[in-house]
């Protein structure tokens, strides 16, 4: 049984918890460790590892004291470079190289964002749970069979966003940073009609824009679509 827990998603901290009942994990560090240990109660001693997607600040903030708290963080070396924290607890790896971390074997693989070395990850157990989290990217090339949790990030809208630029809420500079960095709801839909949904039991959107997003819109949409749960953290 996967269990999912988003302790925060969106550009002011992203971190989220995911265990399938013997080994569990953090998504991301993005928020205070502080934080973090409130979230979960402060079971914090299980968690047998933290994986890092790249270096920004909503997604690496508590690195140190993750570190500092004896789990190891994974992560590409171009992302470790870029945070600068020398630790015998990071490790870097390769896309493509599979990791084993308790029950779960981990594959990054390369994203699309403009950071130094960003990747996403493919969570698989024993148990024949297959877990997708890709986050700040706006194309994803590889296709997946058999996925059975999507994590997903869906930042904003074209529609809204351009509704934003017209209205002058939104700078149109930020229209190309966005097309250039982070996934749409539109390429989200192409990205979920591409792949096999024929497992799929959740599908988390993550990540949404303050400004321009809809989150019930979208949870709406990806329903209507797909015909699977959507959680929307």
């Amino acid at each position: 049984m996967i269990e999912i827990k988003a302790l925060a998603s969106g550009s002011a901290g992203n971190c989220y918890h995911i265990t399938d009942g013997e080994t569990s994990l953090l998504l991301e560090a993005g928020i205070r460790y502080k934080d973090i240990q409130k979230a979960l109660d402060f079971k914090t001693s299980d968690i047998a590892a933290c994986l890092i997607s790249h270096e920004h600040k909503d997604h690496s903030k508590a690195i140190k004291e993750v570190t500092a708290a004896g789990i190891d963080c994974y992560m590409s070396a171009g992302t470790a470079e870029a945070i600068g924290h020398d630790h015998h607890r990071i490790h870097r790896v390769s896309t493509q190289e599979r990791i084993k971390i308790g029950t779960w074997d981990i594959i990054p693989f390369d994203v699309q964002h403009d950071v130094s070395e960003p990747y996403g990850f493919l969570l698989l157990n024993k148990s024949g749970a297959k877990v997708l989290f890709a986050t700040d990217t706006y194309y994803i090339r590889y296709r997946f069979t058999g996925l059975t949790h999507i994590m997903v990030e869906a930042n904003y809208s074209m529609d809204i966003l351009n509704e934003n630029i017209v209205s002058g809420r939104v700078h149109r500079a930020m229209k190309r940073r966005l097309m250039q960095s982070h996934f749409s709801l539109e390429n989200v839909k192409e990205f979920l009609k591409a792949n096999d949904l024929s497992k799929v039991e959740q599908i988390w959107l993550l990540h949404l824009s303050d400004t321009n997003s809809d989150e019930e819109l979208f949870k709406r949409e990806i329903q209507g679509l797909t015909g699977k749960m959507v959680i929307v953290p």
